[in-house]
């Protein structure tokens, strides 16, 4: 899908001249009352997919209205793309989409004046305002219903229609809030592949909150997990996925219960993983492995460093930060 012309330009501030963080965090604290929503939290972004992650009650939207300005947090300094949030969180706003979770599209309005008017909230003209909901609305998919009233939309046009919203005014930082909530599998694999797009099209950086993993592990770079209102993880996806590079994955024809009991009689940390061996090397090489399998006359099918998956990876930061936590995320 090709961006329509001119739909990544837009009237704000040029950052290209100096380097400086998309998103830059210093010892940030929120309350509510009692409850300690956010920790103090440091972190700076530059990728341009990022997924935020946590169970219920992580801090994840309170994070996200600080970096909209909609929340002042008690001390810390936030700066989105050298703008000082809590100073000026108009101009925070002025290069930020947001795309809020649940249906929050008005439903009396077509998708074309739904658009022009959040173009017109952000500050274009109404003239330019229109022209940009006409090449937005055709970039996510919905030129040929542009007219139609947003109440009649599917729960995917919707979920289109409100990315256009987040679009129209051409944000520096894209925020996402459960983009594909709701939305059936071929959907939910249209709209990532769109959201996937969306940095190389439009130079916009996306930072997408979520609790579908996969979703984060197929279109992300970096990851940002929070838990308890505390900052567990914040960087490479791919760091925090071979956070098991010691692990392989060993599969032989037939059962391996002859296989395991030489491995852990030889000292290596071995468990089971659905159909295969998962082992632990230590001091140990994936040849010692395979010796050891064919002395016991075992038929090697497989053998191979063990990758996990980002949903393992989540779990795991959990239970080393505290137990509890994962249980809920478990349940939630």
């Amino acid at each position: 899908m090709n961006a329509p012309a001119g739909l990544a330009s837009a009237r704000r501030p040029d950052y290209t001249d100096r380097t400086v963080s998309l998103i830059h965090l210093e010892r940030v604290e929120k309350r509510y009352g009692d409850l300690v929503a956010l920790r103090p939290i440091s972190l700076s972004l530059d990728a341009k997919r990022i997924g935020l992650l946590g169970p219920n009650g992580a801090g994840k939207s309170t994070l996200m209205k600080i970096l909209l300005g909609l929340l002042t947090p008690d001390r810390g300094v936030v700066r989105v793309l050298d703008v000082d949030v809590v100073r000026d969180p108009r101009g925070a706003r002025s290069v930020i989409g947001y795309m809020p979770e649940g249906d929050a599209v008005l439903g009396h309005l077509s998708a074309l004046d739904a658009t022009r008017l959040a173009a017109e909230l952000a500050g274009l003209p109404r003239n330019a305002a229109e022209a940009r909901a006409h090449q937005v609305l055709h970039y996510v998919g919905l030129g040929e219903a542009r007219y139609r009233l947003l109440g009649t939309f599917s729960t995917g046009m919707k979920q289109r229609a409100r990315l256009a919203q987040a679009l129209v005014a051409a944000p520096k930082l894209l925020l996402l809030d459960e983009p594909t909530s709701g939305l059936d599998p071929r959907g939910r694999d249209e709209m990532l592949d769109l959201i996937a797009e969306i940095p190389e099209r439009t130079g916009a950086t996306v930072l997408l909150s979520t609790h579908i993993l996969p979703d984060v592990e197929r279109i992300c770079e970096d990851v940002v997990v929070l838990a308890g209102g505390e900052l567990l993880y914040a960087g490479a996806l791919a760091t925090l996925l071979a956070q098991a590079d010691d692990l392989v994955e060993l599969r032989v024809r037939g059962a391996h219960g002859a296989v395991r009991e030489a491995l852990v009689a030889e000292g290596y940390e071995v468990s089971v993983h659905r159909d295969a061996l998962e082992i632990r090397l230590g001091h140990h090489t994936p040849e010692d492995i395979l010796r050891t399998a064919l002395r016991v006359g075992a038929e090697v099918r497989h053998l191979a460093p063990r990758r996990r998956t980002l949903e393992e990876a989540f779990f795991d930061t959990l239970d080393r930060a505290a137990p509890d936590d994962a249980a809920s995320a478990a349940q939630g």
